[in-house]
């Protein structure tokens, strides 16, 4: 009976790691057009108000989709991580990439967000108390090194450090937090939740500076710019964080937070599509090489996962039986409950 239980729990891990890398690379899909949309839309509207309207927006999506779920309210210790979420993904990054890109390019963009990934994962050991292998860390280096030459060689990257780098740079490091904290608080509230009640916390801020900007600036804006701004509302600060929070809480912020390795080439294949700008044929190449490092962090993940399976079986056949009379289903005290992680 025990043996069953452990192949259960087994099997319970790898679902949970599956779902949880589908679940974030759709995450990751979302977001790889964030800054090609943004990048339009500051061309036209204001840069404050596509940075705090389009968390205005979302909050009024998130209002509804609480009301309609009839979602409990977050506990006192939840309600004070909320505001580093909040800070990292509804103002800073949305601020700091806006402000960036009316100056610079989407492409340009690209280049700097590569160290997101590496970011996240060292919130995710300073704020979540994860503990990547060695492995995973050159894995990650690997990829962070093959997006970045492939980036530089194709002329994306010109000029020296300038404000807009600094802002991007602003960016990476509020939106690893955001990421992180908010990852690790999505296996409490569910990922829908966490960036929900996020967004309703941030509202009275988000509020009054959209409507400063509309009163100094007054939005007006052709369909192309307005439509960029509808995409950044409703995918890139709402839906999208729905299946990455949930992504990162079950599979792992480091491990998953590592599929990001990716968006840049996906940014630079939108910035083509939208901007025009010129995609060359090592585009594949560099995209395969990010994908077998992605590739490797995983296994380093799933060999892991394996060699703790492996030692909690050990342990849990030299726990000794319940005692007699027991109540079925009763487990001996040494066991550990496993923590539930909400959708």
């Amino acid at each position: 009976m025990r043996d069953k239980s452990s192949a259960t729990v087994a099997t319970t891990v790898t679902a949970d790691r599956v779902i949880g890398l589908t679940l974030g690379a759709l995450g990751v899909l979302a977001f790889s057009m964030s800054l090609p949309a943004t990048r339009v839309a500051v061309q036209e509207l204001d840069p404050w108000f596509v940075a705090f309207g389009r968390a205005v927006g979302a909050a009024l999506l998130a209002w509804a989709y609480l009301r309609f779920t009839g979602a409990p309210r977050p506990t006192r210790s939840q309600w004070r991580r909320l505001p580093i979420v909040a800070l990292g993904v509804v103002v800073g990054f949305p601020l700091f990439t806006s402000l960036a890109l009316t100056t610079q390019t989407s492409a340009h963009g690209a280049v700097v967000i590569t160290v997101l990934p590496a970011m996240t994962a060292v919130f995710a050991v300073l704020r979540a108390g994860e503990r990547p292998p060695l492995l995973f860390g050159v894995a990650s280096v690997g990829g962070l090194v093959a997006v970045l030459a492939f980036l530089i060689t194709s002329g994306a990257v010109r000029g020296a450090l300038s404000a807009a780098d600094l802002f991007l740079l602003a960016a990476v490091v509020l939106c690893g937090l955001g990421y992180a904290e908010g990852g690790a608080l999505a296996r409490e509230l569910g990922g829908a939740r966490t960036i929900c009640w996020a967004l309703l916390l941030s509202l009275p801020v988000t509020l009054l500076i959209t409507l400063v900007a509309a009163s100094a600036h007054p939005p007006r804006a052709d369909a192309a710019a307005w439509s960029a701004f509808g995409y950044l509302t409703a995918i890139s600060m709402f839906l999208g964080f729905f299946a990455w929070y949930a992504g990162l809480a079950r599979g792992g912020i480091a491990q998953v937070g590592q599929i990001q390795l990716a968006q840049p080439v996906l940014t630079l294949l939108w910035s083509a599509l939208l901007l025009g700008e010129t995609v060359t044929p090592a585009s594949i190449g560099a995209a395969l090489v990010v994908l077998a490092c992605v590739v490797l962090i995983q296994r380093t993940r799933s060999a892991r996962a394996t060699d703790q399976d492996a030692t909690a079986h050990a342990v849990h056949r030299t726990l000794p039986a319940p005692c007699a009379g027991a109540a079925p289903g009763a487990r001996h005290s040494r066991e550990r409950p496993t923590t539930p992680i909400n959708p």
